[in-house]
Protein backbone atom coordinates (compact mmCIF):
# COMPACT_ATOMS: atom_id res chain seq x y z
CA UNK A 1 0.00 0.00 0.00
CA UNK A 2 0.98 3.59 -0.61
CA UNK A 3 -0.87 6.16 1.46
CA UNK A 4 -0.40 9.88 2.01
CA UNK A 5 -1.99 10.12 5.47
CA UNK A 6 -2.03 13.94 5.85
CA UNK A 7 -0.53 13.57 9.37
CA UNK A 8 -3.53 11.44 10.35
CA UNK A 9 -6.07 14.21 9.78
CA UNK A 10 -9.24 13.20 7.95
CA UNK A 11 -11.65 15.22 5.84
CA UNK A 12 -13.52 16.08 9.04
CA UNK A 13 -10.43 17.87 10.38
CA UNK A 14 -9.96 15.32 13.17
CA UNK A 15 -6.75 13.47 14.01
CA UNK A 16 -7.76 9.81 14.09
CA UNK A 17 -5.03 7.23 13.64
CA UNK A 18 -7.43 4.37 14.30
CA UNK A 19 -9.12 5.18 10.97
CA UNK A 20 -5.79 5.10 9.15
CA UNK A 21 -4.86 1.82 10.82
CA UNK A 22 -8.20 0.27 9.91
CA UNK A 23 -7.67 1.07 6.22
CA UNK A 24 -4.34 -0.76 6.41
CA UNK A 25 -5.78 -3.72 8.31
CA UNK A 26 -8.77 -4.04 5.96
CA UNK A 27 -6.43 -4.12 2.96
CA UNK A 28 -4.32 -6.84 4.61
CA UNK A 29 -1.24 -4.88 3.52
CA UNK A 30 2.14 -6.52 4.17
CA UNK A 31 4.18 -3.40 3.37
CA UNK A 32 2.88 0.16 3.61
CA UNK A 33 4.53 3.35 2.35
CA UNK A 34 3.27 6.35 4.33
CA UNK A 35 3.83 10.00 3.46
CA UNK A 36 3.22 13.16 5.52
CA UNK A 37 3.98 11.60 8.90
CA UNK A 38 4.49 13.55 12.15
CA UNK A 39 6.53 12.59 15.19
CA UNK A 40 6.53 14.89 18.22
CA UNK A 41 4.89 17.71 16.25
CA UNK A 42 2.75 20.35 17.96
CA UNK A 43 -0.20 20.14 15.54
CA UNK A 44 -0.58 16.42 16.28
CA UNK A 45 -0.31 16.81 20.06
CA UNK A 46 3.39 15.84 19.99
CA UNK A 47 2.38 12.20 19.53
CA UNK A 48 4.63 9.60 17.94
CA UNK A 49 2.41 8.74 14.97
CA UNK A 50 4.73 6.09 13.46
CA UNK A 51 4.96 4.18 16.74
CA UNK A 52 1.20 4.40 17.28
CA UNK A 53 0.45 3.10 13.79
CA UNK A 54 2.89 0.23 14.27
CA UNK A 55 1.10 -0.76 17.49
CA UNK A 56 -2.36 -0.45 15.94
CA UNK A 57 -1.47 -2.54 12.87
CA UNK A 58 0.96 -5.01 14.43
CA UNK A 59 3.62 -4.11 11.87
CA UNK A 60 7.23 -2.98 12.26
CA UNK A 61 7.87 0.69 11.48
CA UNK A 62 10.76 2.66 10.01
CA UNK A 63 10.36 6.44 10.22
CA UNK A 64 12.73 8.96 8.65
CA UNK A 65 12.69 12.71 9.12
CA UNK A 66 13.09 15.07 6.19
CA UNK A 67 12.48 18.35 8.04
CA UNK A 68 12.06 19.58 11.63
CA UNK A 69 8.52 20.88 12.14
CA UNK A 70 6.76 22.57 15.08
CA UNK A 71 9.21 21.20 17.62
CA UNK A 72 9.15 17.70 16.17
CA UNK A 73 9.92 15.74 13.01
CA UNK A 74 8.11 15.39 9.69
CA UNK A 75 8.80 12.84 7.00
CA UNK A 76 7.88 9.42 5.66
CA UNK A 77 7.41 5.99 7.25
CA UNK A 78 7.21 2.36 6.18
CA UNK A 79 5.19 -0.29 7.98
CA UNK A 80 6.14 -3.87 7.20
CA UNK A 81 5.58 -7.44 8.36
CA UNK A 82 8.88 -8.48 6.78
CA UNK A 83 12.29 -8.14 8.50
CA UNK A 84 14.17 -4.93 7.72
CA UNK A 85 17.76 -5.88 6.86
CA UNK A 86 19.01 -2.39 6.00
CA UNK A 87 17.48 1.08 6.04
CA UNK A 88 18.59 4.53 4.99
CA UNK A 89 17.00 7.82 4.01
CA UNK A 90 18.43 10.04 1.29
CA UNK A 91 17.49 13.68 0.87
CA UNK A 92 16.56 14.54 -2.70
CA UNK A 93 18.33 17.44 -4.38
CA UNK A 94 16.52 20.76 -4.13
CA UNK A 95 16.23 23.28 -6.94
CA UNK A 96 15.87 26.55 -5.08
CA UNK A 97 14.41 27.10 -1.60
CA UNK A 98 11.54 24.98 -0.31
CA UNK A 99 10.70 21.87 1.67
CA UNK A 100 13.34 19.17 1.82
CA UNK A 101 12.10 15.87 0.38
CA UNK A 102 13.56 12.40 0.81
CA UNK A 103 13.42 8.79 -0.28
CA UNK A 104 13.43 5.90 2.19
CA UNK A 105 15.42 2.87 1.03
CA UNK A 106 14.68 -0.36 2.91
CA UNK A 107 16.09 -3.76 2.08
CA UNK A 108 13.46 -6.25 3.24
CA UNK A 109 13.74 -10.01 3.54
CA UNK A 110 10.66 -11.36 1.78
CA UNK A 111 10.35 -15.15 2.00
CA UNK A 112 14.12 -15.52 1.99
CA UNK A 113 14.73 -13.00 -0.80
CA UNK A 114 15.95 -9.42 -0.63
CA UNK A 115 13.62 -6.71 -1.93
CA UNK A 116 14.46 -3.01 -2.15
CA UNK A 117 11.44 -0.96 -1.02
CA UNK A 118 11.47 2.76 -1.76
CA UNK A 119 9.10 5.34 -0.27
CA UNK A 120 9.09 8.96 -1.38
CA UNK A 121 7.06 12.16 -1.64
CA UNK A 122 7.98 14.54 -4.45
CA UNK A 123 7.51 18.28 -4.05
CA UNK A 124 4.20 19.71 -5.22
CA UNK A 125 4.82 23.44 -5.13
CA UNK A 126 8.01 24.09 -7.05
CA UNK A 127 8.86 23.80 -10.74
CA UNK A 128 8.44 20.58 -12.72
CA UNK A 129 12.24 20.43 -12.98
CA UNK A 130 12.54 19.41 -9.34
CA UNK A 131 10.25 16.38 -9.76
CA UNK A 132 12.10 15.46 -12.94
CA UNK A 133 15.40 15.67 -11.06
CA UNK A 134 14.00 13.52 -8.26
CA UNK A 135 12.90 10.88 -10.78
CA UNK A 136 16.43 10.79 -12.18
CA UNK A 137 17.81 10.33 -8.66
CA UNK A 138 15.48 7.37 -8.12
CA UNK A 139 16.80 5.86 -11.35
CA UNK A 140 20.32 6.02 -9.95
CA UNK A 141 19.17 4.37 -6.70
CA UNK A 142 17.48 1.53 -8.59
CA UNK A 143 20.50 1.06 -10.85
CA UNK A 144 22.78 0.81 -7.81
CA UNK A 145 20.59 -1.99 -6.42
CA UNK A 146 21.62 -4.27 -9.28
CA UNK A 147 19.40 -7.33 -9.69
CA UNK A 148 17.49 -6.96 -6.41
CA UNK A 149 13.71 -6.70 -7.02
CA UNK A 150 12.45 -3.15 -6.47
CA UNK A 151 9.12 -1.73 -5.30
CA UNK A 152 8.86 2.07 -5.31
CA UNK A 153 5.85 3.81 -3.78
CA UNK A 154 4.76 7.30 -3.00
CA UNK A 155 3.03 10.57 -3.72
CA UNK A 156 4.82 11.79 -6.83
CA UNK A 157 2.71 14.95 -7.25
CA UNK A 158 2.79 14.41 -11.01
CA UNK A 159 0.23 13.22 -13.52
CA UNK A 160 0.81 10.17 -15.77
CA UNK A 161 1.54 12.39 -18.79
CA UNK A 162 4.18 14.49 -17.02
CA UNK A 163 7.89 14.41 -17.84
CA UNK A 164 8.73 13.19 -14.31
CA UNK A 165 6.46 10.16 -14.62
CA UNK A 166 7.78 9.55 -18.13
CA UNK A 167 11.25 9.30 -16.65
CA UNK A 168 10.03 6.83 -14.04
CA UNK A 169 8.62 4.62 -16.81
CA UNK A 170 12.07 4.36 -18.36
CA UNK A 171 13.28 2.07 -15.57
CA UNK A 172 10.25 0.81 -13.59
CA UNK A 173 6.77 -0.47 -14.41
CA UNK A 174 3.73 1.49 -13.27
CA UNK A 175 1.70 -1.32 -11.70
CA UNK A 176 -1.62 0.46 -12.25
CA UNK A 177 -1.17 0.46 -16.03
CA UNK A 178 -0.77 -3.33 -15.91
CA UNK A 179 -3.68 -4.41 -13.70
CA UNK A 180 -5.54 -1.31 -12.50
CA UNK A 181 -9.12 -0.65 -13.54
CA UNK A 182 -10.19 2.89 -14.40
CA UNK A 183 -8.25 6.14 -14.15
CA UNK A 184 -6.57 5.47 -10.79
CA UNK A 185 -7.45 8.89 -9.36
CA UNK A 186 -6.56 9.42 -5.68
CA UNK A 187 -7.21 13.15 -5.05
CA UNK A 188 -9.34 14.93 -4.02
CA UNK A 189 -11.02 12.21 -2.01
CA UNK A 190 -14.73 12.90 -2.51
CA UNK A 191 -14.53 13.46 -6.27
CA UNK A 192 -11.09 12.31 -7.32
CA UNK A 193 -9.84 13.83 -10.58
CA UNK A 194 -6.06 13.43 -10.34
CA UNK A 195 -3.66 10.51 -10.29
CA UNK A 196 -0.49 11.38 -8.37
CA UNK A 197 0.06 8.32 -6.12
CA UNK A 198 1.91 5.34 -7.63
CA UNK A 199 3.29 1.88 -6.99
CA UNK A 200 6.20 0.98 -9.29
CA UNK A 201 7.94 -2.37 -9.68
CA UNK A 202 11.01 -3.72 -11.43
CA UNK A 203 9.66 -5.27 -14.66
CA UNK A 204 11.78 -8.42 -14.77
CA UNK A 205 11.42 -9.55 -11.15
CA UNK A 206 7.98 -8.49 -9.89
CA UNK A 207 4.58 -9.21 -11.44
CA UNK A 208 1.55 -7.04 -10.54
CA UNK A 209 -1.50 -9.27 -9.97
CA UNK A 210 -4.22 -6.78 -9.08
CA UNK A 211 -4.73 -3.26 -7.72
CA UNK A 212 -7.45 -1.33 -5.97
CA UNK A 213 -8.14 2.08 -4.47
CA UNK A 214 -10.15 1.66 -1.24
CA UNK A 215 -12.40 4.58 -0.33
CA UNK A 216 -11.74 6.31 2.97
CA UNK A 217 -12.10 9.83 4.33
CA UNK A 218 -9.32 9.24 6.89
CA UNK A 219 -6.94 11.45 4.86
CA UNK A 220 -7.03 13.92 1.97
CA UNK A 221 -5.64 11.17 -0.33
CA UNK A 222 -7.05 7.77 -1.18
CA UNK A 223 -4.70 4.81 -0.58
CA UNK A 224 -3.59 2.53 -3.41
CA UNK A 225 -3.09 -1.20 -2.87
CA UNK A 226 -1.28 -3.68 -5.10
CA UNK A 227 -0.96 -7.43 -4.94
CA UNK A 228 2.48 -8.32 -6.25
CA UNK A 229 4.25 -11.60 -6.98
CA UNK A 230 7.99 -12.14 -6.83
CA UNK A 231 9.00 -13.95 -9.99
Amino acid sequence: MSYNIHHGEGLDGKLDLARIAQVIIDAKADIVALQEVDRGVERTQRRDLPAELAKLTGLTVQFDRNIPHQGGEYGNAVLTKFPIKRARNTHLKMIGPGEQRGVQQLVLEVHGRKVLFLNTHFDSRREHAERESSASELRQTVAAAGKIPVIACGDFNASPNSVAIGRMREFLTDAWTVVGQGAGFTVPVKKATRRIDYIWVSPTTIEPRKMEIPYSEASDHLPIVAELRLK
